[in-house]
């Protein structure tokens, strides 16, 4: 898959005509998704300056420190058309910020998770703007993915679907989740992430806590154990998928009975995904046969989260999130019943809205997996 086809140039010009539609007059971006999305540019976050200017009208500037700008000149970014600026140690950036512009701005849309003293620079250097957040124009256009962005999702997919699939060789009783962890880490990067983004192995009453993470405790025999493992790719793109596994002996009747209907309701959920549901109806469709059965405040979270550049993005799969799903959509539909002091399970898959259903693009077993 190659690079102009994930970061084409059109994005540039699609990006400007919906930054003049909001009423901007320019789209500042520092080093994140949304840079990378517009650009290929996966810029270091610093305390150097580096951001794109996009005027509603008129050329795309990538400023970057001096010292960066090899990396900047070799990543995707000069294909798309931006020209690159650089400034030196010591000296002041904001008026290379200015002079992109191309005169005085009324407007302007920061990166949504800026730096703060970044923020307040380009507050200073152009005290006449009304600051903005980039993403009211941005996640309308990252929203639905392009067809390579699927197929880097599904290569994403493959990827950590891999990992699970070998959890026999690291999860068992006696082991901590920690050691577990390592073991993960180091296979999620064999199977080709570039980054670890997060490795969750909760066991036990620890899996009772949808973001436990890791910890020393030793993994006993019978214990339901929450995986939850996700990275990211070199092209970018992010994976994440969680699967429940019973580290050797009887799992308690209790979490079988359950285990059953989170099942059903992950499946149900899935099902529901097509174009023109909306949103919170694919929320209920998971939410209903959990509380049926008595569950229903032990699903604690939002039923699934878009996924993409960043491991969560629009569009959220939550109660009140009335937006109708489209074709090329992507994201995670993953229940969960969490018993506090006891254990807790999940199940997730990253999915996309197709023309006339849905896709799953993780393929691996959803039963309780005994190892």
């Amino acid at each position: 898959m190659g690079t102009a086809e994930l970061y084409p140039p059109d994005r540039l010009v699609a990006a400007r005509r919906a930054t003049a539609a909001a009423g901007l007059d320019a789209l500042l971006l520092t080093p994140g998704s949304d840079l990378r999305y517009l650009t290929g540019y996966d810029a270091h976050a610093g305390e150097r300056l580096t951001c794109l200017v996009l005027p509603a009208e008129g050329e795309p500037t990538l400023i970057v420190p001096t010292l960066e700008r090899p990396a900047a000149e070799a990543s995707p970014a000069p294909a798309t058309g931006v020209r690159i600026v650089d400034h030196a140690d010591g000296t002041d950036p904001y008026p290379l910020v200015t002079a992109a512009l191309g005169g005085p701005v009324a407007a302007v849309g920061l990166a949504d998770r800026m730096w703060a003293e970044q923020v307040l620079g380009l507050r200073a250097a152009l005290p006449g703007a009304t600051q903005r957040l980039a993403g009211e124009v941005l996640r309308e256009l990252r929203v639905r993915k392009s067809p390579a962005e699927i197929a880097a999702l599904a290569e994403a997919g493959a990827a950590i679907d891999a990992v699970h699939a070998r959890m026999g060789e690291w999860l068992r009783s006696g082991r901590t989740e920690a050691e577990v962890a390592t073991d993960i880490a180091a296979a999620i990067r064999a199977a080709g992430h570039a980054t670890v983004d997060f490795v969750i192995v909760a066991a036990g009453p620890n899996g009772a806590s949808p973001h436990h993470g890791t910890s020393d405790r030793p993994i006993q025999a019978g214990e339901p154990v929450v995986v939850d493992i996700g990275g990211t790719m070199p092209s970018g793109y992010c994976s994440d998928s969680t699967r429940t596994y019973l580290a050797g002996g009887r799992a308690p009747a209790e979490f079988t009975d359950y285990y059953q209907v989170l099942q059903t309701a992950q499946r149900a959920a899935v099902a529901a995904v097509r174009p023109g549901v909306t949103a919170e109806a694919v929320d209920a469709a998971a939410r209903e046969p959990i509380t049926a059965a008595g569950y229903g405040d032990a699903f604690l979270h939002r039923t699934g989260h878009g996924i993409g550049l960043d491991g969560h993005e629009e569009p959220y799969v939550v109660a009140g999130n009335s937006r109708p799903l489209e074709p090329g959509m992507a994201f995670s539909i993953e229940p969960g019943i969490y018993l506090a002091g006891r254990h807790g399970a999940r199940i997730e898959d990253i999915v996309v809205c197709t023309t006339d259903g849905v896709h799953r693009l993780n393929t691996t077993p959803t039963e309780l997996i005994a190892l």
